[in-house]
C-alpha cells in the first residue's frame, strides 16, 4: 500500500491511495508525518494534482467503482470535499472518533453505502453527526457495543410562485434521528429511541424491524420503556423480523427473536430455502407447536 500525499499544517494530506485491494486501509503516518487529512477527490476518478509526493512502489490507483470498503486511521481529522465521489460500490467506511470537519459532496453517487463503523465506545463523542449529515439515504452506524439504523429522508424546495418564496420541506423520520446528539457530540440514546414511535407512522415494516433489532441485539443505554416498544414491534411483525435476520445471516438477531417466543416453523422453512443451514439449526432446535403463521413469500 502506498499513497500520493502532500504536507499540511499538522501532518500529511493523503491525495490518492495505491495498491491492489478494493478494501484499502489508509496508513496512519507517511514519512514520519501523521495522516490528518483525506484530500479532495482522494478515492474519486480524478487525476492527482502535479507536485504530489509519492511513497512506495504501487502504481494501481484505488478509485471509483473499484473501491468497496475504506478504513481510515484514528489520526484523520478532516475529510475534504468529494473524497468518495462516484465510489458506486463503496459499502462501508471505518474510522476513528476524531473527525472534525467534512467537505461537501462527500458521498455523492455512493449508492451502495451501508455503514459507518466507528472505532469508539457507544457513548464517546465522535464526528458521526457530521457524517450522517452527508448521507440522506438509509445508513447504519456501528460502535463498539451499539448499532443504530438511520432511515432515509428527503428534502424539497417548494416555490410559492407569486411571492417567489421557497419553502424548505423535509420528509422522513431519519432526519430527526440524525439530530439526536448531545452538545458534546455523543449519541443521545433516549432521544433516538423516543423517535421510534413517530417513525412507526411513516417508515416501512422492514426498516422499523432493522431499527428495532439493532437496538435490541446491542442494547446500550436502552431503557425498559424503549425495550418494550421495540420488542412489541418485532413481535407484531415476526415475518419481516425473521426475514431480516435470515437474509443478513445474523445469528444474534435470530437468537433474540427465538428468545422472544415467536413461532419458528415458517422461519425455519424460509431459512432452509435461503440455504442458511446454521440458522435453520437454531430455529429447528427451538421450534414450538403453534397455530400462528406468516407468509414469507409476501415480503
Amino acid at each position: 500500500m502506498s499513497v500520493f500525499w502532500e504536507p499540511c499544517a499538522d501532518g500529511a494530506r493523503v491525495l490518492r491511495v495505491l495498491g491492489d485491494t478494493p478494501c484499502p486501509a489508509v496508513p496512519a503516518a507517511v514519512e514520519g508525518r501523521p495522516v490528518t487529512e483525506i484530500g479532495p477527490y482522494c478515492f474519486a476518478d480524478k487525476p492527482v494534482k502535479d507536485g504530489a509526493r509519492h511513497s512506495g512502489d504501487d502504481t494501481h490507483e484505488l478509485t471509483g467503482s473499484f473501491i468497496e470498503e475504506v478504513t481510515l486511521p484514528d489520526t484523520v481529522r478532516i475529510i475534504h470535499s468529494a473524497a468518495f465521489y462516484n465510489c458506486r460500490r463503496l459499502r462501508r467506511v471505518t474510522l476513528g472518533p476524531g473527525v472534525e470537519s467534512l467537505g461537501s459532496d462527500l458521498f455523492t453517487n455512493c449508492r451502495c453505502l451501508q455503514a459507518f463503523c466507528l472505532r469508539a465506545a457507544p457513548d464517546a463523542p465522535t464526528g458521526l453527526k457530521k457524517l450522517l449529515g452527508a448521507v440522506s439515504a438509509d445508513i447504519t452506524a456501528e460502535f463498539d457495543g451499539a448499532k443504530l439504523f438511520y432511515p432515509e429522508y428527503s428534502e424539497f424546495l417548494d416555490e410559492n410562485t407569486p411571492a417567489h418564496i421557497f419553502n424548505h420541506s423535509i420528509e422522513g423520520e431519519g432526519y430527526r434521528m440524525r439530530q439526536c446528539f448531545t452538545a458534546g457530540g455523543a449519541v443521545d440514546y433516549p432521544a433516538f429511541d423516543a423517535s421510534f414511535a413517530q417513525a412507526c407512522v411513516g417508515e416501512s415494516e422492514a426498516k422499523l424491524c432493522r431499527l428495532a433489532l439493532g437496538r435490541l441485539v446491542l442494547p446500550f443505554a436502552l431503557n425498559d420503556d424503549a425495550r418494550t416498544d421495540y420488542e412489541f414491534y418485532v413481535t407484531a411483525h415476526p415475518g419481516a423480523a425473521f426475514a431480516l435476520a435470515i437474509d443478513a445471516r445474523d445469528e444474534a438477531a435470530l437468537r433474540l427473536l427465538v428468545g422472544l417466543g415467536l413461532p419458528t416453523s415458517d422461519a425455519a422453512a424460509y431459512c432452509s430455502r435461503a440455504g442458511w443451514s446454521a440458522g435453520a439449526a437454531i430455529l429447528l432446535g427451538r421450534a414450538k407447536r403453534t397455530k400462528k403463521t406468516y407468509d414469507f413469500d409476501d415480503l
